[in-house]
């Protein structure tokens, strides 16, 4: 059996799935295939796609269906022991496949491994920053509070959670099995990830080294931020059909923690008032997260109101400065983890 079964979903991508595909190709884990799912793509990205020659490569066509839908197809021709998850306008840096392997081989328990991110813009060019999520001891509570996968890319699971979530239905014509929502076109990882959490025994866990290059687009789906709120509120609607009392208990903080992730978001749009409106109604919602979490939560409400009150130029000095330091001291905290 193959080890690692790449999967790739293609659409609209064709200025970075050439850099997404080499990065998988550059692997120091050689052992994997790698699964370009065709979700309907209207641009190059297909063509593209078949310029690489590697026997390695399958490409699956099919109509549009989403994320969702492009990666439970993938899922549906893999045939390794770990499935990994790589977005088209992403990219991994080489050991990734190879620490992951590691990861899952030397604890049977952990059913889904990730790592952290860095930051890079729509050029590809390093932003110095990370996703710094906590990695260790993840209960069901803090999949709902907070994403500590982070993102699409990040993940390797083992084929065994994806068989113990699946569920069967008839959306396109014909019964299929599913493992993600194919209902959600935005936060189905997260509601799947959740899932696992909630209704299984597999273990989430990180690794701490930076090993995916998260791009940052500017007119991305979570760019638009009614509609990331409104697809979040969807996830927990499902959670709260099969977790009544788990939502009882954590539903208003974790609404909380993800409008205080919207304010940063607006506050990487540039826009004050938006972003002041989210942390407003985060604090309003449960001031909780004040206390465990102050740092964050009063920088968040400090940079909202710095992009209202000061002129764009001096607020753009001063946030450069800003990440700049930040980076830097992740990249040290990184550093430590990473050879502790």
């Amino acid at each position: 059996m193959i080890s690692v079964s790449v999967i790739v979903p293609i659409y609209n991508v064709e200025q970075f799935v050439g850099r997404a595909i080499a990065s998988v190709l550059a692997q120091t884990w050689r052992d994997f295939e790698l699964i370009l799912v065709d979700d309907g793509s209207p641009d190059r990205s297909l063509d593209i796609c078949r310029q690489f020659d590697d026997p390695r490569i399958k490409i699956v066509q099919q109509e549009n269906r989403g994320l969702a839908g492009a990666r439970n197809t993938g899922i549906r021709h893999a045939s390794g022991r770990y499935i990994a998850l790589l977005d088209g306008d992403d990219a991994w840096l080489p050991t990734k496949l190879e620490k992951h392997v590691q990861h899952l081989d030397q604890a049977p328990d952990i059913g889904v491994s990730f790592c952290r991110s860095q930051f890079i813009d729509d050029a590809g060019r390093a932003l110095g920053t990370y996703q710094m999520p906590r990695l260790n001891q993840l209960k069901p509570e803090h999949l709902l509070c907070r994403n500590p996968i982070g993102n699409g890319s990040a993940a390797v699971i083992r084929r065994e959670v994806f068989e113990q979530i699946k569920f069967k239905a008839n959306l396109y014509g014909t019964e299929e099995d599913f493992y993600f929502d194919d209902c959600f076109r935005q936060s189905e990882d997260r509601e799947c990830w959740i899932r696992i959490a909630i209704t299984t025994a597999w273990k989430v866990e990180g690794i701490p080294q930076a090993l995916t290059l998260y791009r940052l687009r500017p007119h991305g789906l979570s760019t638009n931020l009614a509609a990331q709120l409104a697809s979040w509120e969807q996830v927990m609607d499902k959670t709260r059909s099969y977790a009544p009392e788990l939502m009882d208990q954590w539903e208003s903080r974790a609404r909380a923690y993800q409008l205080r992730y919207l304010a940063r978001t607006a506050i990487r749009k540039s826009d004050g008032p938006e972003a002041a409106t989210y942390v407003h109604r985060a604090l309003a919602t449960e001031w909780r997260i004040a206390v465990e979490e102050p740092r964050r939560t009063l920088l968040t409400l400090i940079a909202a109101y710095l992009l209202i009150l000061l002129p764009r130029r001096l607020y753009n000095a001063i946030s450069r400065c800003a990440l700049t330091l930040s980076g830097v001291s992740q990249q040290r905290r990184i550093q430590s983890e990473g050879t502790a």
